[in-house]
Parts: structure tokens; sequence; C-alpha cells
């Protein structure tokens, strides 16, 4: 009888175990969500906005061309008798070199004739001047009635004074004239083209070549409207930066020569001209900067004060998120300055320490409950540029 009470009464207690089991998993598993309720919240990366000042950088594009070019004539007639080898399209000159040079013979023969009517013209003054003093004496005797120019003999010194002039200006011409026979550059110079050799007659006055000054070089490139605002207020003497495009690039520096003081027709731009020392290299081993070249110009503009440089991912239609003190997502509208490349420069509407969103939830909305990725608490995170937090995310 035991044994049948056994087999009855032991599925009935197993049964029982089981379920009051159930029923403690049951009751456990609901205390636990009632303990631990889930988070529905979007998480959202910050960083604190932080002001800093900041250079403005002015850019602009333009042509490398030379400061002045000169059509090179002969100033007297006569034949070539040599040249500079580097008087060539395409050499290079310096300053004060013999380009090429005109027989000398006839000039130099109407030199000396222009020295001797001048020692002649001087001889028959000092004559004229003998005679006047010596009428001068003789009238010392004479009435005063019976004293006149002619007798004192002024015409005839006046007359002897004006031909030694004459002679002089001649003598002045004839050595004109012979230093005119070797045609010297009038700066260092690149030579573009050259039509003359040696036997050539060459008439005065008739074009022989066509140089450029390399002693300068300038660049004239437009300055947009919304630049104009960021311009220094001193701009001649202003440092510069002209940079090549090209498969091989380098920069040469420069210096803002002056504003050409029109605004372009077409393109509503101002003008401005940057000066290269130098370009074609004949004073240092610097790169050279050949005619030509289309180039880039950089410089320094305004100096802003306490300005904010975000990325443009963080702005939309003049707008920034935020999150505030209560962890809710705000929109927030800002005056954007100037676009600087990826950057935008922000005068107003944010304060140091406001929580920049940088990644937004797909719907935001004001006042919408959000966490703070890596933060316990918002107030807790670092204030660091947020320029330079974009750039990390990049790398």
């Amino acid at each position: 009888m035991n044994k049948t009470w056994i087999k009855i009464a032991l599925p009935i207690v197993v049964l029982g175990a089981g379920a009051l089991g159930m029923l403690a998993i049951n009751a456990s598993a609901q205390q636990e969500k009632q303990k631990e309720p889930q988070d529905l919240r979007p998480t959202v990366k910050v960083e604190s906005a932080l002001a800093r000042d900041y250079q403005v950088q002015i850019s602009g594009f333009g042509e490398v061309k030379p400061l002045e070019s000169t059509l090179l004539s002969a100033q007297v007639a006569g034949e070539v008798i040599s040249w500079h080898p580097n008087f060539v399209a395409g050499g290079l000159i310096r300053r004060g070199d013999i380009l090429f040079s005109i027989e000398k013979d006839q000039y130099e023969a109407a030199l000396l004739q222009a020295e001797s009517d001048l020692s002649l013209a001087q001889a028959q003054l000092i004559e004229e001047q003998a005679r006047a003093d010596v009428a001068r004496e003789e009238t010392k005797n004479m009435p005063a009635s019976s004293i006149t120019d002619l007798y004192l003999r002024k015409p005839q010194v006046l007359s002897a004074k004006a031909k030694v002039k004459s002679a002089q200006a001649s003598l002045k011409i004839a050595q004109r004239d012979l230093d005119n026979c070797e045609i010297t550059a009038p700066y260092d110079a690149l030579v573009i083209s050259r039509s003359l050799g040696v036997g050539q007659f060459v008439n005065k006055g008739s074009q022989v070549a066509e140089i450029y000054n390399i002693e300068y070089a300038e660049v004239t490139f437009p300055v947009a409207g919304f630049d104009s605002a960021f311009l220094p207020e001193k701009l001649t003497g202003q440092a510069a930066t002209v940079s090549t495009k090209s498969p091989r690039q380098y920069s040469r520096s420069a210096m803002i020569s002056r504003d050409l003081g029109v605004i372009d027709k077409s393109t509503r731009m101002a003008q401005l001209v940057v000066r290269i020392a130098d370009p074609y290299s004949l004073q240092t081993d610097a790169p050279q900067l050949k005619f030509g070249s289309y180039v880039e110009v950089n410089f320094a503009g305004k100096n802003l004060q306490h300005i904010y440089r975000l990325s443009q991912d963080l702005v939309s239609n003049r707008t920034v998120w935020l999150v505030n003190s209560e962890q809710q997502l705000e929109s927030r509208q800002v005056n954007v300055l100037r676009e600087d490349g990826a950057f935008f420069l922000i005068g107003e509407g944010l304060q140091d320490d406001d929580k920049l969103v940088l990644t937004l939830p797909e719907y935001p909305q004001d006042g919408m409950k959000v966490k703070v990725a890596g933060n316990a608490e918002i107030a807790k995170s670092t204030s660091v540029d947020t320029a330079s937090l974009v750039a990390q995310q990049a790398d």
C-alpha cells in the first residue's frame, strides 16, 4: 500500500514543484523589468563650442605679367658691328649690358668737329671781350653822348657768346650720338624678339627688339564682393604669397602693390595688383616664376575677434543643433560671417560651452530627449574646438 501511495504522490509533488518554479521565474522576470526600464532616447555626440580670434585669408587667381615691356629702337643710323650673346629670343640680360653696337667712325668724327667748333667759338669770344675792354678804356676821355653800345662792342660780344653756346650744344649732341652707338639694357630683361644682325644697316628710330622687365613681375587678380569687407585697412605693402598650380608646385613671396581703383564691368569685382621681385631668379636660387603662369595669390585679411569656426556639416540654413542643460535638442539661429573652405565662420548665435550636436537623430525636433555618447553628464564634456573634432573624425 505504501508503494501505491508513493506512486500517486510523487508525480503530484513533481508537478507542484515545477509550477512553483515557473511562478518564481515569472515573478523574477517581472521584477527585473520593473527595475531596468528600457531607455529609448537617441544617442548623440556633442562637443563644446569654443570661440577664438581668427585671421581671415583672402585668395585670388591671376596671370603673371611683366612690370613693363620696351620696344627697343636704334637712336642713330649705322651698321651693326656686334651684339650680346644673350641678345636672342629667350635670353636673359642684365641692366647695363651692351645689347648691340653700331659702327662709330662717323660719330667720333662728328664729335671732333664739334669740339673744334667750340674751341673756335671760345677764341672768338675771348677776342671780342678784349676789344670791348679796349673800347671801354677809350671812353674814359670821351663825352657820354658819344658812347654807344655799338662803340663798346656789346653786340659783338653777345654774338660771340651765342656761338659758344651753339658749339656747346652741338658738342653735346655729338657726344650723345656717339654714346648711342652702344645700346644698353635699361633693366634686367628677358629678350622677347630681335630683328637685327651683324652687318645690317639700321636707320634711326627703327625698331630692333622687344624686351620685358624681369626685375619685377605683377599679378592682377579680382577680389569678390563678399571678401571686400575682410580686406585689411592698409593694402599697400601687405605681404602676400604667390603659388603655382602646375604639376611642379612652388611658392614665391610677393607684396600688394596697389588697388586699381575700379570695379570690373563684367564681374563687378575689385582688382588688386601684387608685385614679385626678381621673378626669373637672377639674384637668388628660388624657382623661376615665368610670365604667363597662372597663379594663386594669398594674403592675410582682417583679424576677427571671438569667432566660432564650424564644419559646414553642422550648419543648415544658418541653424545649428545644441543639447541644453536638460539633455534636450535645441535649434539655434547663427550669423554666418564667411565661408572658409569646408567651414563657416560664426559671429553671433553661440556662446562658449554650448553643446554642439555632431550626430543628429534621423528626425530631430526641438525638445527631443537625447542621451550623450560617452558622457554620464553633459556638463562634464570637455571644451575643444569643433573644427579640430571634425578633423579627428575624418581621420
